[in-house]
C-alpha cells in the first residue's frame, strides 16, 4: 500500500514539475526522427514566417494542400485552391492567429508523428509525398485553425 502511495505521489510530482523548454536543434531533430527532410522543413519555416511578416497571402496559399482545411469564424472551409485563399485571406485568418504565426519561435514548434504544428496548433504542416516511395516530398500547409 505505501509502494503505490509513493509511487502516485512521485507520478504527479512529475507532472507538476515545469516544462523544460527545447532548444531549436532538439525540435530539427524531432522533424529528422519522426519524419526527415528537417532542412526543408526549415527553409519551409522560413518563407512561411516571411510570408505572414510581410502579409504575403500568395506565398502562403503556394505551401499549401488543396483542399485545405481551414476553421474560421466558427465554420470549418475546405479551400479547393490557392488563390480561394488568396481572395479569401483576410476572412480565413484571424489577425491574432497572423500575429501568432508571424511571430513564431522555431524552438516552440509542436513535432507529432501527424506533422509539425505552429502557434499552438493554429497551422499545421506535414511531409507530403509525390511519389508512393516518398522519395520526392515537400513541406505543405494541411490545416489551419483559428
Amino acid at each position: 500500500m505505501r509502494r503505490t502511495a509513493l509511487a502516485i505521489a512521485c507520478v504527479f510530482s512529475l507532472l507538476a514539475a515545469p516544462a523544460f523548454a527545447q532548444s531549436e536543434e532538439d525540435v530539427m531533430g524531432q522533424i529528422e526522427n519522426l519524419h526527415g527532410m528537417s532542412v526543408e522543413f526549415g527553409e519551409a519555416f522560413g518563407l512561411l514566417q516571411d510570408a505572414f511578416l510581410f502579409g504575403d497571402p500568395t506565398t502562403i496559399a503556394d505551401l499549401g494542400v488543396y483542399p485545405l482545411t481551414v476553421e474560421a469564424n466558427g465554420e470549418i472551409y475546405d479551400i479547393t485552391e490557392p488563390q480561394d485563399l488568396v481572395d479569401n485571406f483576410d476572412y480565413l485568418l484571424t489577425p491574432d492567429t497572423i500575429a501568432a504565426l508571424s511571430s513564431q519561435d522555431y524552438a516552440d514548434l509542436i513535432v507529432t508523428s501527424d506533422g509539425v504544428g505552429f502557434a499552438n496548433g493554429a497551422l499545421w504542416m506535414n511531409l507530403i509525398c509525390v511519389d508512393d516511395a516518398c522519395a520526392q516530398a515537400w513541406w505543405g500547409i494541411t490545416r489551419i485553425n483559428n
